[in-house]
């Protein structure tokens, strides 16, 4: 299997990736699930965008899986790769020792912050100037209200990202309320494939048996063809994958506890808005999501698309 493929490098094709609902279910999304779909794309800028680019080479750290490692665990402090193993959990662990703590050699967890808030907010402020700014505002206080209303306990990733320091522009402001409730919903999806019995190799497999393609996704995840394909044999002695790589009715019924468990996890901070409050939240994110997901020059978080 080669190197892993860079994440932004310029000619790598745009990657769609199906939502759960469309290859599963005909029942609306969860409110949790729809908008998630509307933040993700927010919080990808970070990586995704020029502006992030050059903050982070300033501050040292290349083009390269390297940045994503140090700037998605830089909350934590300066770790080694086995508690970003652990806690981003579907990467295979070489590729996170490729880059940590050899990352820190080149930049502190402090000026890591700093890059990525700064190169995020420079990104939203040009992506998002043909939208109104009183949209933006809106959709920024409403996220800002549902992360002072989180509860992170056993929730590693999340907790240290909401002790970082709130920014003073709204573009910013935005970046960081996605960005910390996207590593809370995160948090709570690596358990749910925990307490599934997956490891980290199987959740990939699974996901792409059912909503991604493997030539996309293993090659962003790091493993290796023996490693993805002893993880599907494992798969397949379970009864989740037959001898073709397909899911089993009994895949796809873990497959879908998972992701309800997933969303449960992440919808109690949504419980306590009106059906109204929802959709006003969802009119202002739509638009501020569509622009991000739509400039995003390649997709190596596997996201889906922006619900319409």
């Amino acid at each position: 299997m080669s190197e892993p493929v860079q994440p932004n490098q310029p000619d790598q094709p745009v990657q769609p990736v199906e939502s759960v609902e469309s290859v599963e279910s005909d029942h609306p999304a969860h409110p949790a699930r729809a908008l998630w779909q509307l933040f993700e794309p927010v919080y990808a800028v970070t990586f995704l965008q020029p502006e992030s680019q050059a903050t982070f080479e300033a501050a040292g750290l290349d083009n390269s899986w390297r940045g994503y490692f140090a700037a998605r665990s830089a909350p934590l402090g300066a770790v080694d790769a086995p508690a970003v193993v652990a806690s981003f959990f579907s990467f295979a662990p070489r590729m996170v020792g490729q880059a940590l703590p050899e990352a820190w050699t080149h930049a502190s967890p402090e000026q890591v912050l700093a890059a990525r808030t700064e190169g995020s907010a420079a990104a939203l402020a040009r992506l998002l100037a043909p939208v109104e700014p009183e949209r933006v505002e809106a959709a920024t206080t409403a996220l800002e209200a549902a992360v002072a209303r989180l509860d992170c306990a056993g929730r590693v990733l999340a907790a240290a990202n909401v002790a970082h320091l709130r920014p003073s522009d709204v573009h910013g402001r935005l970046w960081q309320a996605a960005n910390v409730l996207r590593e809370h919903r995160g948090d709570g999806h690596v358990a749910a494939l925990v307490a599934a019995g997956l490891d980290g190799s199987e959740a990939p497999v699974l996901h792409c048996a059912l909503v991604a393609r493997r030539e996309v996704l293993q090659p962003m995840r790091g493993w290796t063809d023996e490693e993805w394909d002893a993880a599907t044999a494992r798969l397949v002695e379970r009864g989740w994958l037959t001898d073709g790589g397909a899911a089993t009715e009994l895949g796809r019924t873990r497959h879908r506890s998972i992701e309800a468990a997933t969303d449960l996890a992440a919808g109690r901070v949504w419980e306590g808005l009106s059906p109204d409050e929802l959709d006003r939240l969802t009119a202002d994110l739509r638009p501020i999501a569509a622009i991000c997901r739509e400039r995003m020059p390649l997709n190596p978080l596997a996201m889906p698309p922006v619900p319409r």
